[in-house]
């Protein structure tokens, strides 16, 4: 029997027990980061039931200056609610951090309690809160940025002008911004004659081709021959959706039969048959089908720089606030327009 008895100086007996010291080890730490884990996810779940519901400013105020979270917390916090369109939420949790933020960290919540007033439609309190950064902090690329687009969607396009200047002086690029601020400035003035915006808009797009959908929406609508004649053909395809739907009597032939991309467009649309085939597969459709079927282009805009995707046409993407960030996707839809004209027809 002694063969199998193993003294304490025996090399065996101490690799046994070292073994077991780390089975012991790995064992309770296993068990331990499970009920810790399950503790904190607890823990987190009877906090954010106190938000399933809104909370009164009061409750929100004793919640905030306990200081059981830290600040960064309450700011991922109110960041979700943005996020998901809580606005009146997250605006609440910024405006009581306000009250409790050190000096080091209050303009950093009161930019993104800005942004959120600003999301939320609340142009006004927007614009308080991002001159009142500007006052104390002028050189804040961020907040001045802001400002400008809280400025152009009040439509005050010469405030709008003047934040430009700082960021200038900042070496910010704003040269895009200052054309499409004068383009809309042009455009919403009740005062100019059609002509004399027709003319000042061409010299705008000849300095940028970045605006070309805005410029040409307004040209083809009131001189569709004017148009014509001084877009470029290479920003047709960011035109397509105009040129669809351009009315028969307006199209050019002279300018249709020197592009290629042209004559495909209107072969699919049916007006010519200079083209037999496309290699844009929806257009290739509509060209083989040569009216047979009750088809026609939808259309829809995806930005190049935040990849989100829109069912209408943009000069500035409504999400990432690019310009000229549009790039247009087609799709072969049903013309609901062509059925409801045949049946207001059967009716006379």
């Amino acid at each position: 029997m002694d063969m199998f008895y193993i003294g304490f100086r025996d090399p065996l007996f101490s690799l046994i027990v070292f073994f077991t010291i780390i089975f012991v080890i790995t064992f309770f730490s296993y068990w331990w980061g499970r009920y810790k884990r399950k503790e904190n996810s607890h823990h987190l779940d009877k906090f954010l039931e106190q938000f399933h519901a809104l909370p009164t400013q009061n409750e929100l105020q004793v919640l905030i200056s306990k200081g059981e979270l830290s600040e960064k917390l309450w700011l991922l916090l109110a960041s979700s609610y943005s996020k998901n369109g809580e606005y009146e939420k997250s605006i609440e949790i910024y405006n009581e951090l306000l009250k409790v933020s050190d000096k080091k960290n209050i303009y950093e919540t009161m930019f993104l309690l800005g942004k959120t007033y600003f999301k939320a439609g609340f142009l006004e309190r927007s614009r308080q809160m991002f001159l009142e950064i500007l006052k104390y902090n002028p050189r804040t690329p961020q907040a001045l940025h802001y400002l400008l687009l809280v400025y152009e969607y009040m439509r005050d396009y010469k405030a709008a002008l003047d934040v430009l200047e700082p960021l200038d002086e900042l070496q910010e690029d704003v040269a895009v911004d200052k054309y499409y601020l004068h383009a809309l400035a042009l455009l919403n003035d009740s005062e100019v004659s059609q002509e004399k915006k027709v003319q000042q808009l061409l010299e705008i797009y000849q300095k940028s081709t970045k605006l070309a959908y805005l410029i040409f929406e307004y040209i083809f609508r009131v001189d569709p021959i004017l148009a014509w004649e001084n877009f470029r053909l290479e920003d047709a395809e960011i035109l397509t959706e105009l040129l669809w739907k351009i009315d028969s009597k307006d199209l050019n032939l002279d300018i249709i039969t020197k592009s290629n991309y042209l004559q495909e467009l209107y072969s699919a649309r049916g007006d010519i048959t200079l083209a037999k085939r496309s290699d844009i597969f929806e257009f290739d459709i509509l060209i083989q089908l040569q009216g047979r079927a009750n088809a026609t282009l939808s259309f829809e805009y995806v930005c190049s720089d935040c990849r989100g995707t829109f069912p209408f046409a943009f000069t500035r993407c409504s999400s990432c606030h690019a310009i000229g960030s549009a790039v247009v996707e087609y799709s072969v839809s049903k013309d609901y327009s062509k059925e409801f004209g045949e049946e207001n027809n059967s009716f006379q």
